[in-house]
């Protein structure tokens, strides 16, 4: 929960390669206090059944920048049979490399500030992703 004082941040991941949830991907978060201060930290969590992370750890005051790193590369790896699936059914589709994977991690660094909440969804498929500010 934020307050006057600090920022907070949750996020969820879909598939889009398959139109899911992406279930069980290691997210960590990181933190610093300045462009040019040191990350730290802040532990991590992992995705639910839902792609969602509800218990992310809260920011430390004085946090101005904010970076999210998904561990993409085991999901990709435990589901590869059907993200193979998907690309032998089209026919021009690049085969999907034996890590499951092109984008192994995923790191993601914002900008934030006191009091506000930073929902970061992550879209994902083998071969790419994006992401937003969400609600």
């Amino acid at each position: 929960m934020s307050t006057a004082t600090t920022a907070s941040v949750s996020t969820h991941i879909l598939d889009t390669s398959i139109g899911r949830p992406a279930e069980g991907v290691a997210i960590s978060l990181a933190a610093r206090s300045g462009s040019d201060a040191e990350w730290i930290s802040l532990g991590g969590s992992a995705t639910d059944a839902d792609g969602r992370c509800k218990d992310l750890p809260a920011l430390p005051e004085g946090t101005t920048h904010v970076r999210l790193d998904f561990e993409v590369e085991t999901y990709f790896v435990k589901n590869q049979h059907s993200s193979k699936k998907q690309a032998e059914a089209q026919q021009d589709a690049p085969r999907v490399r034996d890590s499951g994977a092109f984008f192994p991690e995923v790191a993601i660094t914002f900008a934030v500030n006191p009091g506000e909440h930073y929902h970061v969804p992550l879209l994902l498929n083998p071969f790419g992703y994006s992401v937003y500010r969400g609600s």
